[in-house]
C-alpha cells in the first residue's frame, strides 16, 4: 500500500501551523456534535506534506479510528481521474477536443433534443450540434443525473435506473440507454452535472480498446503508486473501507447506511468514470501531486505540462460561471465566479466566488462529502475525507478552501 509521507514544518513552506490546527479544530466540532463519525485531512505545500490529522471514527459500530490507510468511496473524485484518462489519449492522439464522440460512440451520432411536454410523451428536436470530446469533460453535452429532480428529462434518466436489468448493465449498455434520451439542451449552451464522465469513461475503453479498470490500472495507478485505488476493495482491502453514515430518521444522529456501506466491497458491472472509485487519502494526494507538478510524479509522466495547464483553464463558452449557464430551474447549487476546467470545476474569479482560494485552482467533490483542491499556481493541495450522505449536509467544500488558504502566510 501507498503511504502518506511524514509532515514537514508548515512554516518552512509559508503555511501556519498554528492555523492548520485551526482547521483540524474546526473540522472537529462536526465529530463533536455528532454531525460526522470521522475524517481525515491531508495539506501539501512546495511538494510535501505539511499537514495530516485523522479523527473520529471509520466504524462505531466496530469502534474502528479512521487511520492514515483508510479507504474512503471517492464518487465524483473519480472524474478528474477519467479526465486524466481521456487527456491522456489526446496527447496520444486519438481525438481532438472539439470532435464529435459518434465517432467512437455512435449510439450518439443522432441526439435529439427536449423541447416540450411530459417525460411520457416529450417533444423533441434533432440537435443543430454534435456532442464532442470537450462537452464530455466540462458537462456541456445536454446529458443529465435523474438525481436532480428539476426537469422532465431528469425523469426520463430515473425510469432508465428503474429498468429490471439495469443494475446488472455494463458502461456500453448504459451509454446506450443513456443516448436514447432526449437531451436537455443543444451541446455547448448549457452546462449540467450529468453521466458525461461516465460516457467519457466509455470513449476511453473504445478509443484505447481496454477496459477503464484496465487503463486506470495501467497507465495511471501503477505508473503513480496509486496501489490502493480501484473500483472495489476486497480480501484485507475491505477490512479499511469506512463505513457510510447519515441522520437517522428518528432523532437526527448518525445512523449507519448500509446500502451505501456495502457499496465497494465487490466487482461492479458497471465500471463508472464519473464515480466508481475506492481509494485512500495517500493514493489521492500522489493524484494531486501528479496535477500540482505538471504531469509528472517521481520519475513517471503521464501528461505534459501544457495539457495539464489546458484542464485548470475555464473551458465555459463565453468564460461564464457554470451558475450563469444552468437551465432554469437549477439543478445544482449556483456558484457565481466558478467555472469548469476539463474534468474539474475551477475558480475563474475569487472576488465573485468568495473564496481565498487562487484564481486557476482546480476542485471537486464525492457524493459523501469528500473534497479536493489543486492550486497550481501557489503549489498547495488538500484533501477531506469522510462518509456521509446526503452529499451538501455540510459545506465542506466551501470551509476546506477557506481554513486551508487562510493559512497562508504569504501571498505566494
Amino acid at each position: 500500500m501507498s503511504e502518506l509521507p511524514e509532515p514537514t514544518d508548515p512554516s518552512a513552506h509559508g503555511l501556519d501551523a498554528g492555523r492548520l490546527r485551526r482547521a483540524g479544530d474546526y473540522l472537529g466540532h462536526y465529530i463533536d456534535d455528532g454531525s460526522l463519525a470521522g475524517w481525515q485531512l491531508v495539506v501539501a505545500k512546495d511538494d510535501v506534506v505539511v499537514w495530516h490529522e485523522c479523527r473520529g471514527l471509520a466504524d462505531m459500530a466496530a469502534g474502528a479510528p479512521v487511520r492514515p490507510d483508510t479507504l474512503w468511496r471517492l464518487y465524483s473524485m473519480t472524474k478528474p481521474v477519467t479526465a486524466v484518462a481521456a487527456m491522456m489519449l489526446y496527447e496520444d492522439g486519438a481525438y481532438a477536443l472539439d470532435d464529435p464522440v459518434d465517432r467512437w460512440l455512435p449510439e450518439f451520432g443522432s441526439p435529439r433534443v427536449y423541447r416540450f411536454g411530459p417525460p411520457q410523451a416529450p417533444g423533441t428536436a434533432p440537435s443543430p450540434e454534435p456532442i464532442t470530446v470537450r462537452h464530455l469533460l466540462t458537462h456541456t453535452a445536454g446529458l443529465s443525473y435523474g438525481f436532480h429532480h428539476v426537469h422532465p428529462v431528469d425523469a426520463l434518466y430515473r425510469a432508465a435506473e428503474e429498468e429490471h436489468d439495469w443494475a446488472d448493465a455494463d458502461l456500453a449498455a448504459r451509454c446506450e440507454r443513456w443516448a436514447s434520451i432526449p437531451l436537455l439542451y443543444v451541446p455547448g449552451t448549457g452546462w449540467t452535472y450529468s453521466v458525461a464522465s461516465d460516457v467519457l469513461g466509455r470513449l476511453v475503453e473504445v478509443a484505447s480498446g481496454q477496459r477503464l479498470d484496465e487503463f486506470f490500472a495501467q497507465r495511471i495507478f501503477e505508473p503513480l503508486g496509486m496501489t490502493d485505488t480501484g473500483f472495489w476493495a476486497d480480501g484485507e482491502r475491505a477490512t479499511r473501507l469506512a463505513a457510510v453514515y447519515g441522520r437517522g430518521p428518528a432523532d437526527g444522529t448518525l445512523a449507519r447506511d448500509d446500502a451505501a456501506t456495502a457499496h465497494g466491497t465487490k466487482p461492479p458491472a458497471f465500471l463508472s468514470g464519473g464515480g466508481g472509485l475506492v481509494g485512500s487519502a495517500a493514493d489521492y494526494h500522489r493524484f494531486t501531486q501528479f496535477l500540482v507538478r505538471g504531469g509528472a510524479l517521481d520519475g513517471a509522466r503521464l501528461l505534459g505540462p501544457r495539457t495539464v495547464d489546458l484542464i485548470f483553464r475555464n473551458h465555459l463558452p463565453g468564460g461564464n460561471s457554470y451558475a450563469a449557464l444552468q437551465p432554469q430551474p437549477l439543478s445544482w447549487p449556483p456558484a457565481p465566479g466558478l467555472g469548469f476546467g476539463l474534468g474539474l470545476a475551477v475558480v475563474a474569479d475569487p472576488a465573485a466566488a468568495g473564496t481565498v482560494a487562487s484564481a486557476g485552482t482546480g476542485f471537486w467533490s464525492g457524493a459523501l462529502n469528500t473534497e479536493f483542491f489543486v492550486d497550481p499556481a501557489d503549489s498547495l493541495t488538500a484533501m477531506f475525507f469522510t462518509q456521509l450522505t446526503p452529499y451538501g449536509a455540510l459545506p465542506l467544500q466551501r470551509e476546506l478552501a477557506q481554513l486551508v488558504c487562510s493559512a497562508r502566510t504569504a501571498q505566494r
